[in-house]
């Protein structure tokens, strides 16, 4: 698979509930930079390694969110780069209002694998305010 090809399966691979098949995707020791203000972020959302991103991200979503999903509307990928454009959506437990928020993602690869994630989204409109 080439670095398009193996971004898009990560996130068919989320779709389907498969997080486990998504943090093989990863490189070990992945660096993954989250929005710095969600709530529930420890470190300003910076997260080293499979087993932090799988315990302080994936762990987190359900217990936050309802029927939380990533939308694609663009997928774009350019040597070690891969950016996703679209939109999460779902419904912020705490206040119980759906949103559907603008994201974007970029993904570092190295050997196939993701080495780096960037996320830019406003969480205002994720958490209903």
């Amino acid at each position: 698979m080439n670095n398009l090809e193996v971004i898009r399966q990560g996130y068919k691979l989320f779709s389907e509930g498969n997080v486990a098949g998504v943090l093989q995707l990863f490189q070990p020791d992945i660096v993954w930079d989250e929005c710095k203000s969600f709530p529930f972020n420890e470190n300003d959302g910076l997260y080293k390694g499979t087993d932090s991103v799988a315990k302080n991200v994936f762990a987190m979503l359900p217990r936050y969110y309802n029927d939380f999903r990533i939308e694609i509307d663009d997928l774009i990928g350019s040597g070690d780069k891969v950016v996703m454009v679209g939109h999460y959506v779902g419904t912020w437990k705490e206040t119980g209002k759906s949103f559907r928020a603008n994201a974007t993602h970029v993904w570092t690869l190295k050997e196939g694998k993701a080495s780096h994630f960037f996320q830019a989204v406003d969480p205002a409109e994720i958490m209903g305010n």
